[in-house]
């Protein structure tokens, strides 16, 4: 039995303590290289949002059916004498587009079409090469966290969805006998699309990575649902006018009819279903599908509005700063839809068109995130 101890006595080293807290207990073993995977993706997401600009590009010079080949490998290296750009040129030769339209091309007025499409495949090519090196980097390393192996698989696997549609799309256009100069709008819309849906993974993937573990679970929890049913709504109807607008651009739509409010001095275009079957007009009439561009933008906006209203509503700072910018990039989008359509789709005015496009709805998304998994704030107003 030990005695009694002074008051003044000092306590030895082993006498037992507590032990002390430790935090961050949900996120111990699973950090993985978190920063580090985010700064890849990111690099992904840039790469994407500049295929995205060279694809329409691509389009807007009528360049998609210069290479009418579907080469993956072979394909990386560009014609490198004058027999093989002959050759190239002359296979170009053989399809309707050519027959129908460009008859007064030389070869050097082939090879700058040439070079937008073999850009544009090229580019395609880097970007499944810097998801490969870098998802078999962190796997070597083994700085996933786990869960992650199976998400930062569904870029790469979509991009190479993406490279056999790219192809299906081109092989529309690349006929000979059938009157086609262009690839099939559907296909078009289905392209680009897809490509979307790669950059909206991706920028998913940037979110959730920019906050810790444990933050996400407590975040999670306050979820304002309503706000977030509001927003994944928000996002499918702008979806849709993505699709719409790649219809549009597909068959030179938005060079069809210049004036604004109205359709060739009218609220409904002249002879809007003049294609049998009925069906055929949804995507090919210019248009009817101008048309419906038209009215899913005046809709897309009026839904933008009543969504930024409910997202005022929101407890949390950055949650109501978030929807705040989507209407903001929207209005401007619409603004610029009407500019593109007053100057008949030129080429710099088209492709701003495209750029605030991928803006909006990044920023859509954001929204919808941060109504999912929101930052609460302090009473002193500072995030936690």
């Amino acid at each position: 039995m030990s005695g009694k101890r002074s008051i003044f006595e000092e306590v030895s080293d082993d006498t037992p303590r507590r032990p002390a807290a430790q935090p961050g207990l949900i996120d111990r073993g699973r950090g993985g290289a978190r920063r580090g995977i985010r700064a890849w993706l990111m690099v992904l997401f840039a790469l994407v949002v500049a295929m995205i600009v060279v694809g329409g590009l691509t389009r807007l010079t009528d360049s998609g059916l210069s290479i009418t080949e579907w080469r993956p490998v072979t394909g990386a290296l560009p014609p490198m004498s004058e027999a093989d750009w002959q050759a190239e040129f002359d296979k170009y030769r053989q399809i309707d587009q050519w027959r129908l339209e460009n008859q007064w091309m030389e070869l050097e007025d082939f090879k700058r079409i040439y070079w937008w499409e073999w850009s544009h495949r090229q580019l395609g090519r880097f970007i499944g090469l810097v998801w490969a090196v870098g998802l078999l980097g962190f796997l070597i390393a083994r700085r996933i966290p786990p869960g992650w192996t199976g998400r930062l698989l569904i870029p790469g696997a979509l991009g190479g969805l993406q490279g056999a549609i790219g192809w299906w799309m081109v092989a529309s256009g690349v006929v000979s006998g059938m009157d086609v100069t262009s690839v099939a709008s559907y296909r078009l819309a289905i392209h680009l699309g897809l490509a979307f849906v790669i950059l909206g993974v991706i920028a998913w993937y940037v979110f959730l990575l920019g906050r810790e573990e444990r933050d996400l679970l407590q975040a999670r929890r306050a979820r304002e649902r309503r706000l977030f049913a509001t927003a994944t709504g928000w996002m499918h109807l702008a979806f849709l006018q993505i699709l719409l607008g790649a219809l549009v651009a597909g068959i030179d739509a938005g060079r069809t009819y210049t004036d604004w409010p109205w359709m060739a001095g009218q609220f409904l275009p002249p002879e809007p279903f003049e294609t049998t079957p009925i069906w055929r007009n949804f995507l090919e009439t210019a248009s009817l599908v101008q048309f419906m561009h038209r009215m899913v933008g005046y809709a897309l906006l009026a839904y933008g509005i009543f969504a930024w209203a409910r997202g005022r509503g929101s407890a949390h700072e950055a949650t109501r700063f978030a929807f705040n910018a989507a209407l903001a990039a929207l209005v401007v989008q619409v603004v610029l839809g009407i500019v593109t359509v007053l100057y008949a789709a030129q080429l710099h005015v088209a492709i701003t068109h495209q750029l605030v496009a991928v803006l909006t709805w990044v920023l859509i998304l954001r929204a919808r995130f941060m109504a999912g998994y929101p930052v609460a704030d302090t009473i002193r107003g500072a995030k936690k």
